[in-house]
This record gives C-alpha cells, sequence and structure tokens, in this order.
C-alpha cells in the first residue's frame, strides 16, 4: 500500500476491505453472543415468574385453609352474651333467677314491678342501644352556641373554679322498651357511663299500636292513645298517627321514639322546650302512661 493512501487512511478513519470484513466476521460473533444471552436471560425470567406464582399458590392455599379453620372454630365460638353472663356475678337474686335461666324475658320483670339493680341483667335479655341527649352547649367565638351532649359547670372554690360534666342518655331495643338517665362527673366518659348505667336501670315498658282514626294497619307502628306528660314547665301531648307520617316531634325526642320503636307519631308540646332535660322527662312520663288501659281513671 502507498504511503499517501495510508495517510488518506489515517486522516480520513477509512478501513480497507480485509479489515472491514473481518470486523463484520466479530460482529456477527457478538451478535449471535448477544442473541445467546437474551435467550438465557429470558429463560431464566420465566423460570423465576413460574417459582413466584406457584409461591403464590402455596400462600393463597394455605390461607383458604386458614380461613376454613377460623370459620370451623367461628361456629364452635360462644355467644358474646354468654360470655358477659359466664364471667358476671349477680349480687341480687333477680340476677341469679336470670343467669340460671329461669327469667327469660324482660317483660317478666317489668310486668311485675320488679326492680333491676343491676345493668347486666338489661345487657342479657335485650338487645340495649344507646344515644346522648344534646343538653349542653359549645362555647366559643364562632363555634358558640351549638348542642353537644356534655353540659359544662364550674363550682368556686379556695383551690379554684373545679369543673364537672353531666350526661342524658338515652336506651333501648326499638321493640317498645326505653329508659333515661343522667350522669355527672368530673371528666366527660365517666358522665357517659354513669347516665348509661342509669338508663338501663330506669327501664320501662311501651305499649305500641295502630290505632290512628284514618289507619287501619296491624302493624304496631304508633301509640294506642292519646297520652299526656308532664315535668317542670314542659308539658306533652302525643297522639297516635297513620302510617308514613313519621315522627312530627322535637330533634332530641325523635332519638327517644326511635329507641323506643315508635315510627309515626303526632305531638304538641307547652312551656319552655329548650331545656332537653324535661322535655325528655315529660315524653318518657308521657310513654309510661301508654300501659294504662283505656277508660282508666288518671292518677
Amino acid at each position: 500500500m502507498d504511503k499517501n493512501l495510508k495517510k488518506t487512511i489515517d486522516a480520513h478513519g477509512t478501513v480497507s476491505e480485509e479489515k472491514a470484513l473481518k470486523k463484520a466476521k466479530e460482529i456477527e460473533k457478538t451478535t449471535k453472543e448477544m442473541i445467546e444471552i437474551k435467550i438465557k436471560k429470558e429463560k431464566e425470567i420465566e423460570l423465576e415468574q413460574e417459582e413466584m406464582l406457584l409461591k403464590k399458590i402455596d400462600e393463597e392455599n394455605k390461607k383458604a385453609l386458614s380461613k376454613s379453620a377460623k370459620e370451623e372454630e367461628k361456629i364452635t365460638f360462644k355467644d358474646p352474651k354468654s360470655s358477659i353472663i359466664e364471667s358476671w356475678q349477680p349480687k341480687t337474686q333477680l340476677g341469679r333467677d336470670v343467669k340460671n335461666g329461669k327469667i327469660k324475658n324482660i317483660d317478666e320483670i317489668l310486668d311485675s314491678n320488679k326492680k333491676i339493680l343491676e345493668e347486666k341483667i338489661v345487657d342479657y335479655l335485650i338487645d340495649v342501644k344507646t344515644d346522648l341527649i344534646s343538653i349542653g352547649q359549645a362555647k366559643g367565638k364562632f363555634g358558640g352556641g351549638k348542642r353537644r351532649a356534655w353540659r359544662q359547670t364550674q363550682r368556686k372554690t379556695q383551690e379554684g373554679n373545679k369543673l364537672t360534666f353531666s350526661a342524658m342518655a338515652v336506651v333501648g331495643d326499638e321493640n317498645g322498651h326505653i329508659g333515661f338517665g343522667i350522669g355527672k362527673a368530673t371528666e366527660t366518659l365517666p358522665a357517659r357511663d354513669k347516665a348509661i348505667r342509669k338508663a338501663k336501670l330506669n327501664l320501662i315498658k311501651v305499649q305500641r299500636a295502630c290505632s290512628s282514626f284514618d289507619c287501619s294497619c296491624n302493624d304496631p307502628h304508633s301509640i294506642p292513645f292519646k297520652v299526656e306528660g308532664k315535668a317542670g314547665s314542659v308539658s306533652i301531648t302525643l297522639t297516635p298517627a297513620p302510617q308514613g307520617t313519621g315522627l312530627v316531634v322535637a330533634g332530641e325526642l325523635k332519638k327517644v321514639l326511635k329507641l323506643a320503636g315508635i315510627k309515626d307519631i303526632y305531638s304538641k308540646s307547652f312551656g319552655k322546650q329548650r331545656t332537653s332535660f324535661n322535655s325528655v322527662k315529660a315524653c318518657f312520663n308521657a310513654l309510661k302512661k301508654t300501659n294504662k288501659k283505656i277508660g282508666e281513671d288518671k292518677k
């Protein structure tokens, strides 16, 4: 090869035909090697994926077996009521009769005018549902005035101001049984617990029927006759209503009537109705009178 050609080749970076053929052959070898490496990697990935799928299937099978075992165990589990009663040690004769199974219905206790002194008697005999009455109001510039479940009071002492919280709870099974109670404590949660406990001990039976003049169904969705209740300055009159009327009462009294199992009713109230204590008591006293027979003298 001439010196001039070499200079041009070196200057422009060109390659002779022989070197180009050698490089082409080497490129073919490298591509083949790369293709083989890719094929090997793909096979390895497929094997790993198969192993992962097998592991997932095994885990799902194990979970399914454990779930079935748990479901079988659930069948053998005891009811929550039975577990409560097993740990409960009654202190009254009425509680012992309930635990031994002599009394199986709450109406047996209420019809015989026996006094309930243990809250777990009610927990065992009925499915209890609770709700709190809004008797207090929130403080603050922008959020002030809103009704809330806790009523806060202060007492002046030499040590400073002592706070107390009071709560009013309503208890019922939505099937003709209702009770209310008031609890006071230095904190909110103990006050709520006291109120619920007193409500369970203050349980009454409410008679329900369909006695509206423009309704002739057999569903006990209202009260049997017109009743009146009074507490403080508040007096409430409850009258039967036809189906579809709803609860035509104040907002807080709807909680009481709903837990008593009443769906339709008319009401008329007098006095200072913003005092939730007296309005709930008046409604409770009116519902008590549904147990009287028609024509019985008013007390």
